[in-house]
């Protein structure tokens, strides 16, 4: 009888997992279909695009769709502007923000908390409110049509990001701390030798989350910068989809380029994005 039981429950277990499985797996395919079309289409003809029945495979396959799409811009240019706005921002946004969630999260000081809920409350000012007053400062100061208003607030600590870091920082025993104390260490010295080192999967979120809003940003490039040679990705791919609107082929091809480096960049990270986003939210 327990034997029977044992097998039953196991038969349950497996089908469970089973239509699980299948659920997760019809969900992810929603998500990548229009990925594999962008793929797809980029290979294509023009007049293969739009036949009906979608043709999904490619016959004949067009690699020249993709040299093509990259010499018509000049796209090593508005890469190498974006590279150099979106390292520079995450190393603004790891060294900021770090710094203020250690000192909300690890350190005694009197109004510490209300500091962070007036911190946490200029999360609801959306971006359209602060854009021309920002846009005034930054002209009086002439940082207009440079990379400085997308690289210097950065190294102003994200109230977002610090909130992550923050409440990972407060699931680090503060035993190691304290030992740390009294063997003479200093905070700085806490906070390098001993928090950082823990807080590897929350600087990896971190890192991720600064990349993508900057690799993605458009309103910011799109404001400030007014010379073309200065162009990200972002606004160049925009220019290149005006100047090539009939030629689908070629705007999925560029498409194509922009995000892989995005997708390459998850790949190759989802384990420390995952693990910080799952252990950020353990201690309020």
């Amino acid at each position: 009888m327990k034997k029977y039981y044992l097998r039953s429950h196991y038969a349950n277990e497996v089908m469970s997992r089973g239509l699980l499985y299948v659920v997760l797996i019809g969900l992810a395919s929603i998500y990548i279909l229009p990925f594999i079309w962008l793929i797809s289409s980029s290979l294509k003809s023009p007049s293969q695009i739009f036949v009906i029945p979608p043709q999904w495979i490619p016959n004949p396959v067009i690699w020249q769709n993709y040299p093509e799409a990259l010499t018509l811009m000049p796209f090593f240019t508005y890469l190498k502007n974006t590279c150099i706005i979106a390292f520079t921002t995450v190393l603004g946004s790891l060294l900021s923000c770090s710094l203020v969630a250690y000192a909300f999260a690890r350190l005694r000081w009197p109004g510490r908390n209300i500091f962070f809920i007036l911190l946490l409350s200029t999360m609801m000012i959306p971006f359209p409110v602060t854009m021309a007053p920002l846009f005034i400062l930054f002209s009086k100061i002439g940082w207009i049509n440079t990379f400085n208003p997308l690289i210097i607030p950065a190294f102003c600590a994200s109230p977002f990001l610090t909130f992550l870091l923050r409440q990972f920082f407060r699931t680090i025993p503060t035993e190691l701390s304290d030992a740390a104390k009294i063997d003479g260490c200093t905070e700085l010295g806490i906070y390098s030798r001993i928090i950082l080192p823990l807080a590897k999967p929350a600087l990896a979120v971190t890192a991720i989350f600064e990349f993508l809003f900057a690799w993605n940003n458009f309103l910011g490039p799109l404001i400030y910068l007014t010379d073309q040679s200065k162009y990200t990705l972002a606004i160049g791919l925009q220019l290149f989809k005006g100047a090539h609107d009939t030629e689908w082929a070629l705007q999925m091809a560029a498409s194509a380029v922009v995000i892989l480096p995005v997708i390459v960049l998850f790949f190759f990270t989802q384990r420390y994005f995952i693990e910080g986003i799952t252990l950020t939210g353990m201690k309020g």
